[in-house]
Protein backbone atom coordinates (compact mmCIF):
# COMPACT_ATOMS: atom_id res chain seq x y z
CA UNK A 1 0.00 0.00 0.00
CA UNK A 2 2.94 2.20 0.95
CA UNK A 3 4.28 2.14 -2.76
CA UNK A 4 1.24 2.70 -4.37
CA UNK A 5 0.13 6.30 -2.06
CA UNK A 6 4.06 6.92 -2.56
CA UNK A 7 3.30 8.39 -6.63
CA UNK A 8 0.12 10.57 -5.52
CA UNK A 9 2.13 12.49 -2.71
CA UNK A 10 -0.85 10.92 -0.11
CA UNK A 11 0.67 10.00 3.04
CA UNK A 12 0.60 7.05 5.42
CA UNK A 13 0.41 7.65 9.35
CA UNK A 14 0.51 4.29 11.28
CA UNK A 15 -2.28 4.22 13.83
CA UNK A 16 0.05 2.21 16.36
CA UNK A 17 3.78 1.94 14.71
CA UNK A 18 5.42 1.06 18.03
CA UNK A 19 2.70 -1.34 19.24
CA UNK A 20 1.78 -4.82 18.27
CA UNK A 21 5.06 -6.57 17.41
CA UNK A 22 5.10 -10.60 17.22
CA UNK A 23 7.90 -11.80 19.20
CA UNK A 24 9.84 -12.36 15.64
CA UNK A 25 9.64 -8.98 15.18
CA UNK A 26 10.55 -8.38 19.08
CA UNK A 27 13.33 -9.89 18.94
CA UNK A 28 14.84 -9.18 15.90
CA UNK A 29 13.93 -5.74 16.61
CA UNK A 30 16.06 -6.31 20.72
CA UNK A 31 19.10 -8.08 18.53
CA UNK A 32 19.66 -5.38 15.89
CA UNK A 33 19.24 -2.37 18.66
CA UNK A 34 21.97 -4.35 20.67
CA UNK A 35 24.57 -4.47 17.60
CA UNK A 36 23.77 -1.21 16.48
CA UNK A 37 23.70 0.46 20.13
CA UNK A 38 19.96 1.71 20.02
CA UNK A 39 16.70 0.58 22.09
CA UNK A 40 14.05 -1.67 19.83
CA UNK A 41 11.94 0.96 19.36
CA UNK A 42 14.75 3.15 18.00
CA UNK A 43 15.62 0.28 15.29
CA UNK A 44 11.95 0.14 14.35
CA UNK A 45 10.94 4.32 14.17
CA UNK A 46 14.19 4.76 12.22
CA UNK A 47 13.30 1.36 10.10
CA UNK A 48 9.94 2.90 9.50
CA UNK A 49 11.34 5.78 8.43
CA UNK A 50 13.90 4.51 5.68
CA UNK A 51 11.06 2.14 4.67
CA UNK A 52 9.00 5.02 2.72
CA UNK A 53 9.75 8.83 2.35
CA UNK A 54 5.62 8.98 2.69
CA UNK A 55 5.32 7.48 5.83
CA UNK A 56 3.93 10.31 9.10
CA UNK A 57 5.32 8.79 12.22
CA UNK A 58 3.43 10.14 15.44
CA UNK A 59 4.76 8.10 18.00
CA UNK A 60 3.03 8.89 21.12
CA UNK A 61 4.72 9.38 24.72
CA UNK A 62 4.54 10.61 28.03
CA UNK A 63 8.05 10.54 28.72
CA UNK A 64 10.95 13.40 28.13
CA UNK A 65 13.36 10.27 28.02
CA UNK A 66 11.16 8.47 24.96
CA UNK A 67 10.85 11.24 23.23
CA UNK A 68 14.30 11.68 23.12
CA UNK A 69 14.53 8.56 22.44
CA UNK A 70 11.81 8.90 19.30
CA UNK A 71 13.85 11.62 17.76
CA UNK A 72 17.18 10.14 17.92
CA UNK A 73 15.87 7.06 16.06
CA UNK A 74 15.61 9.99 13.27
CA UNK A 75 19.62 10.08 13.06
CA UNK A 76 19.79 6.34 13.41
CA UNK A 77 21.94 4.75 10.79
CA UNK A 78 20.65 1.15 9.16
CA UNK A 79 23.40 -0.64 7.46
CA UNK A 80 21.79 -2.14 4.15
CA UNK A 81 22.18 -5.73 5.78
CA UNK A 82 20.24 -4.39 8.81
CA UNK A 83 17.36 -2.89 6.70
CA UNK A 84 17.24 -5.82 4.17
CA UNK A 85 16.83 -8.05 7.91
CA UNK A 86 14.00 -5.91 8.99
CA UNK A 87 12.43 -5.98 5.89
CA UNK A 88 12.45 -9.26 5.31
CA UNK A 89 10.53 -9.81 9.03
CA UNK A 90 8.08 -7.34 8.29
CA UNK A 91 7.29 -9.19 4.94
CA UNK A 92 7.20 -12.55 6.78
CA UNK A 93 4.49 -10.87 8.75
CA UNK A 94 2.79 -9.48 5.93
CA UNK A 95 3.66 -5.79 6.16
CA UNK A 96 5.94 -4.85 4.07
Amino acid sequence: MLDELLPDGIAYVPFFPLGGFTPLQSSTLSAVGRRLGATPMQVALAWLLRRSPNILLIPGTSSLKHLRENLAAAALNLPEDVFGELDRVAADVGFA
